[in-house]
């Protein structure tokens, strides 16, 4: 996917005089598109390049970056979260309330999304000791391969993400024909750039 640069970004004047548009616009989109819920604690985000665009705004707004390094800089951590060639990146938020020992061990093969009868395990992509602290988010990737790909195009049969976890173990609804395609787009816009 054609990674975020300085040009698609409004100046941080305009974007704070349109903060109010941009967010509400941004939760409709993430709630139609993006959003998974897997019990009552956890919350998928897939990202993409519209998500990670109004997040790189949001930062600049609030730490008031405006020196041209600094923004670039911004754009390089962000856009490594972007979907890839076969792949599909999304943000992993808890809801820390409860046991908090859960996620010090969670483990990227007990995040799947499952399509039919088969299933892609997510790999954590923050893994490092230093991430493994007890926080609000994760950055998860899940591979997605010719197979599974043909499973999510293939709207006749239920997708659907689950964790099992021995201390958490739930299912989301069935991902929305509109989620799905939404991801089928990362997919299809990351082979051609």
């Amino acid at each position: 996917m054609r990674p975020l640069t300085p040009d698609d970004l409004l100046p941080l004047e305009d974007f704070a005089g349109q903060r109010r548009e941009h967010f509400e616009a941004h939760v409709r989109y993430v709630d139609r598109y993006r959003r998974v819920r897997l019990g009552p604690r956890l919350t998928l985000v897939f990202e993409n390049r519209q998500t990670l665009w109004f997040c790189v705004q949001e930062v600049l707004r609030v730490a008031r970056l405006a020196d041209p390094q600094r923004v670039r800089e911004e754009l390089a951590v962000y856009n490594r979260l972007l979907p890839g060639r076969g792949r599909l990146q999304a943000a992993l938020l808890i809801d820390p309330s409860g046991d908090a020992q859960v996620w010090k061990t969670l483990l990227g093969q007990e995040l799947r999304l499952r399509m039919g009868g088969a299933a892609v395990p997510a790999e954590l992509v923050t893994c490092r000791p230093e991430d493994c602290a007890v926080g609000a988010a994760h950055w998860v990737c899940f591979t997605i391969d010719d197979n599974a790909r043909r499973r999510l195009e293939d709207f006749r049969h239920a997708a659907h993400l689950e964790i099992v976890n021995p201390a958490y173990q739930h299912e989301s609804g069935p991902l929305g024909d509109d989620v799905r395609q939404s991801l089928l787009d990362d997919l299809e816009l990351s082979d051609r750039d």
